[in-house]
């Protein structure tokens, strides 16, 4: 058997310590559901008062909303979540060019690894909404879908919001990725594309009643 080095025992030990802690502070906030989207979204923006107005719509009906905890889109929809009944929770990262978190998190919590973070921003969530991002928001969404595809995550909503934005990534999987056989067309009903903030609520909240029964 080899044998860790004192470097890799303490990194497993911190990626443990993230997933425990990350776990138990998660534990009590019933069904969520996780919005994507990206930091740069500026206040005033559509996409800043379209991720409000959701988060706003679901959090009224108990769900709490969980977020990557920092700006942009992440801090309209815990605005949102603030406003309302349910939980308003953000994971936030170390990055280079910190990130701080954004002042409207009931439940804060902090990480050290994407992937820790990634896992519990997956792990309790009933449905997925995703707007307008880069290449983190990119990243969740892809991970998703692999996810979901390879049976690795119940059967659950992911909507993208903004037509305009994501109709080419969309356009793409469907005229090339499916016709080439790398993904099949059970693989796209797990996507929703829609351009109404209301819409995405529905298809949200249908799901989430459907498991409450």
């Amino acid at each position: 058997m080899i044998e860790l080095s004192e470097q890799e025992r303490a990194r497993v030990a911190r990626v443990q310590q993230e997933l425990e802690e990350g776990i138990a502070g998660l534990a009590d906030i019933g069904p969520s559901i996780s919005i994507f989207g990206g930091a740069r979204a500026q206040v005033g923006s559509t996409v800043y008062a379209e991720a409000h107005k959701l988060a706003g719509l679901l959090a009224a009906e108990g769900i709490s909303i969980v977020t990557g905890g920092g700006p942009g889109v992440m801090e309209a929809a815990n605005l949102g979540a603030s406003e309302q009944t349910g939980h308003s929770v953000g994971l936030n990262i170390e990055l280079p060019r910190e990130q701080l978190a954004n002042p409207y998190l009931e439940i804060d919590l902090n990480f050290r690894y994407f992937f820790t973070r990634k896992f519990l921003l997956i792990k309790r969530a009933i449905g997925f909404a995703i707007f307008p991002g880069g290449f983190g928001t990119i990243d969740e969404l892809f991970e998703l879908l692999t996810l979901l595809q390879t049976g690795k995550m119940a059967a659950t909503p992911v909507v993208l919001i903004g037509e305009s934005y994501w109709n080419g990534l969309y356009q793409w999987l469907q005229q090339q990725t499916l016709p080439a056989g790398y993904i099949e067309a059970g693989d796209m009903a797990w996507l929703h594309l829609v351009d109404d903030t209301e819409l995405a609520a529905e298809l949200l909240l249908a799901h989430y009643f459907e498991l409450q029964r």
